[in-house]
């Protein structure tokens, strides 16, 4: 039952870039030792939400909720419910999803395919192929060249982080090194380390060319980033490693969560983009929020959204995580 609420004439670019294995903790934006988001940093419209974790340390069960209006709270509705892509497509946009991850006919592919166009990157490819997540870039840049269309949401879902993470980068994002993985251990910690903070720089450049494509096409446009889960690198005595552990750490818990809208966006809607500035240090569960917080910005009304798990509206009310 999604209906739009803003003027027809209005141009609107919504764009969600949904990442992977990225942590806050190596993100420089989120305090880290080092600079790994230097362009990130530099944006002034960009809104760095502090205290965001994830209800779920795998990508099966994180990323069918930040699709939906379902969370971990009440999961089994996942098998009756349709993703946001529908809430746009009823609404009227023109809807596009992008992975660069294989499909495996979970969740995220039943609804990504929910999109007027829905590329699988990888669909075609040999088992170990290694796409860089900069082939999305070149979706998105297709998908926006249509100027005649005037409503749009894009979902984008990276590679992002994943181990091998001297795989996720090229050579020119070589900033921290040695960085070549050989071994997998405590003792090799520094180099594990070395080559996953790349992969965030390499993250950093990806997601502000994502926010010049946004800004390039003019009118109000919101580009919203956020990782499905963390990591563990061995981080402390218990020396754990990766994700999905059966008992969560903080590591594989506390992810980026950051929304950045255009001046032409904050002009047209003053209400919903000072809430998005005024909530950033509010406590934040991703997955409860992406949903709700993406069509109250957009205007878009249906009885499955509830603006108190919209950070883009005054009535945000974080509830117990």
């Amino acid at each position: 039952d999604a209906t739009p609420t803003h003027q027809a004439s209005e141009r609107e670019t919504y764009i969600l870039v949904i990442g992977e294995t990225a942590r806050a903790d190596n993100f420089g934006v989120y305090g880290y030792e080092r600079n790994t988001t230097p362009r990130l940093a530099a944006n002034e419209r960009l809104c760095v939400y502090r205290d965001a974790l994830t209800q779920a340390n795998v990508t099966h069960k994180s990323v069918p909720m930040i699709l939906t209006s379902v969370s971990a709270e009440n999961f089994d509705s996942i098998y009756v419910q349709k993703s946001i892509i529908t809430a746009f497509n009823e609404a009227g946009f023109r809807t596009a999803f992008f992975s660069n991850q294989r499909p495996n006919r979970s969740f995220i592919d039943f609804f990504g395919e929910e999109a007027q166009n829905c590329v699988f990157v990888k669909a075609q490819m040999k088992a170990d192929a290694n796409v860089s997540d900069d082939v999305l870039l070149g979706h998105l840049r297709s998908e926006l060249a249509d100027t005649t269309v005037l409503k749009r949401f894009v979902v984008l879902h990276t590679y992002g982080s994943h181990f091998n993470y001297c795989d996720r980068y090229p050579e020119s994002d070589r900033h921290f090194t040695p960085e070549r993985i050989t071994t997998i251990g405590y003792r090799n910690r520094d180099v594990m380390v070395n080559a996953y903070d790349n992969s965030i720089l390499y993250t950093d450049r990806l997601l502000s060319n994502v926010i010049e494509l946004a800004d390039s096409v003019g009118g109000s446009a919101c580009v919203m980033y956020l990782s499905d889960h963390g990591e563990d690198i061995y981080d402390d005595d218990r020396r754990r490693y990766m994700h999905a552990s059966p008992v969560p750490s903080y590591y594989q818990l506390r992810v980026p969560f950051m929304l950045w809208t255009s001046t032409e966006y904050g002009e047209a809607h003053p209400v919903e983009d000072k809430a998005v500035r005024q909530n950033v240090n509010c406590p934040i569960a991703t997955n409860q929020v992406v949903f709700h917080t993406l069509l109250g910005l957009s205007g878009i009304h249906t009885t499955y959204r509830d603006d108190r798990l919209s950070v883009g509206s005054p009535h945000f009310s974080a509830p117990k995580r």
